[in-house]
């Protein structure tokens, strides 16, 4: 039973939610030959100012331009 817990930053449309869970189970069933039926993603959305990088808060850094992620 494959499971992925996918973090990101608040802010993606429930659209590319969707295509991030088809993506990724499409890419279990290709890799490791998994069964679909059998595989949970889950994604949790955290505030900006809940996440650190490089010594900063997300929050504080400036926005990255769609596609430059």
């Amino acid at each position: 039973m494959p499971y992925i817990n996918l973090q990101i930053t608040k802010g993606a449309t429930r659209e590319q939610k969707a295509e991030i869970v088809k993506e990724f189970t499409q890419t279990l069933v290709r890799v490791l030959g998994k069964n679909p039926e059998n595989t949970h993603i889950v994604i949790q959305e955290i505030e900006r100012e809940d996440w650190g990088h490089a010594g900063e808060l997300v929050a504080d850094k400036a926005p990255v331009p769609p596609g430059k992620a």
